[in-house]
């Protein structure tokens, strides 16, 4: 049943997601500096921020400074979050510098409707029901098919664990809301900020969609990475052939609606990006270039990040491998030998003895 894709897309989150749980007072040019660096690492579509009200969002007050400064890559198209007319107005005004004019057609419900109420101040009925407006806007734009989006499929912290039987009976509902007005379904999301994927949960609720609605052939997971089994969940997805994914480098992200905190982060870009390359897909960017960035982010924030790729490094070859008379390797900066060189970790102690390792004064 296993259907590894050749390649995937890998969205990098960090300058909506990532720096949004992040102190406001991060200078623009920063922030600029930072996505910059994100331009590099191979990266085919970047949102810049969010126009968001201040009020609730201040991280993203600057947006507009941003979108006017910042210096678009070559082959990179840029994008941003909106959430309503106004928010398009703003950002519209940059295009096609930055270009908020793809359309989707979709619908998004929470399973949760503690969360629904918290994060997009509706309740989870009434997101049901502008669904119908929804989708017959769809159609008159001439829509032939849609896709549904399932905010936190498996389990609140205000409301406890989710069943698999829960999540189709809502698939059920807004799937046939769509094959009412005539269109099918192809594509469906899994959106989650309070953490609760678990890789067996993912993998039976793929394989359960799969079977009830074969029109579902693309499907996208963006899995906030709360109680660290969210790469499990990934690599479980990839097994099934999904090919979307969201993430952020560092692990950057979080969400203040659900309890959590700077705790929801995500899957760090850089951990990702380097499992998929192991295992022989294709992601389009430079593992390398992406550490960098990492590093940066780190800078631009503040405080160390959630990385494991972007501290340890990728797993090195040829004239990469490590020298056999390395000193001992302790803390962080020592382990960033593999980019800034043996330089970091000059003057520390060596194991390493000469001739027979059982003979002389040997090491503990």
């Amino acid at each position: 049943m296993d259907m590894l894709p050749k390649s995937v897309i890998i969205t990098d989150d960090t300058m909506r997601e990532g720096l949004q749980i992040e102190r406001a007072a991060i200078p623009v040019s920063e922030k600029l500096r930072l996505l910059d660096a994100i331009g590099e690492t191979g990266a085919k579509l970047i949102s810049i921020g969010s126009f968001a009200h201040p009020k609730w969002t201040p991280q993203m007050a600057c947006i507009d400074e941003i979108a006017e400064k910042f210096v678009p890559k070559e082959g990179v198209e840029y994008t941003a979050a909106i959430f309503n007319q106004k928010g398009f107005e703003r950002a519209d005004k940059y295009y096609p510098k930055l270009n908020i004019r793809q359309r989707r057609f979709g619908t998004h419900v929470e399973m949760c409707d503690t969360f629904a109420r918290r994060n997009y101040n509706r309740s989870q009925a009434q997101q049901l029901a502008a669904m119908d407006a929804s989708i017959k806007g769809a159609k008159a734009a001439g829509a032939e098919s849609g896709a549904v989006a399932l905010g936190n499929p498996f389990g609140s912290n205000f409301e406890g664990p989710f069943s698999l039987q829960q999540r189709m009976d809502m698939l059920e509902v807004m799937i046939g809301k769509w094959h009412k007005e005539g269109l099918k379904v192809t594509r469906c999301s899994f959106l989650e900020a309070m953490g609760w994927n678990l890789p067996h949960q993912v993998r039976e609720t793929l394989l359960a969609i799969r079977e009830r609605w074969p029109e579902i052939t693309d499907f996208h997971c963006h899995l906030h990475n709360v109680r660290g089994a969210t790469i499990a969940s990934y690599y479980e997805a990839l097994q099934l052939g999904v090919r979307e994914f969201d993430t952020c480098l560092g692990g950057m992200g979080g969400c203040p609606y659900c309890g959590n905190g700077r705790a929801a982060g995500h899957v760090p870009t850089e951990d990702l990006v380097d499992m998929c390359h192991e295992m022989g897909i294709e992601t389009g960017y430079d593992l390398d270039k992406l550490i960098e960035a990492a590093a940066i982010a780190e800078e631009v924030v503040g405080h160390s990040l959630w990385g494991h790729v972007s501290k340890g490094g990728p797993r090195p070859r040829g004239d990469k491998l490590y020298p056999a008379r390395m000193p001992f390797v302790e803390t962080l900066e020592h382990a960033a030998h593999f980019r800034k060189g043996p330089e970091v970790y000059e003057g520390q102690l060596s194991p390493w003895r000469d001739g027979d390792a059982l003979s002389g004064l040997g090491s503990n």
